[in-house]
């Protein structure tokens, strides 16, 4: 029989890899988008809006809606395997 702190531990441990990982991401995507890469996205244009101001002022907003999901899925596995599902 497996021990169910040890689970607990690795459940953790999991979670904070996937908030890591997630949290990343959205880090790159509006800092490094909006502001870092901004002058190389400025040359695009969507609307009559640059590139880059569309990721400082929406694109980062969209990204973390869309890791908000991604995240709800894999808790959901995550729960799942652990034994964390059940009512």
């Amino acid at each position: 029989m497996s021990n169910p702190e040890n689970n607990t531990k690795t459940y953790w441990k999991t979670n904070v890899k996937y908030l890591t990982i997630l949290l990343t991401i959205w880090f790159v995507g509006s800092y490094g988008a909006g502001i870092l890469f901004r002058n190389f996205l400025d040359q695009v244009r969507i609307g009559g809006f640059k590139l880059g101001f569309w990721f400082a002022q929406q694109g980062s907003i969209y990204l973390f809606v869309i890791l908000i999901f991604v995240y709800v899925k894999l808790m959901n596995r995550l729960d799942k395997k652990y034994g964390y599902d059940k009512d």
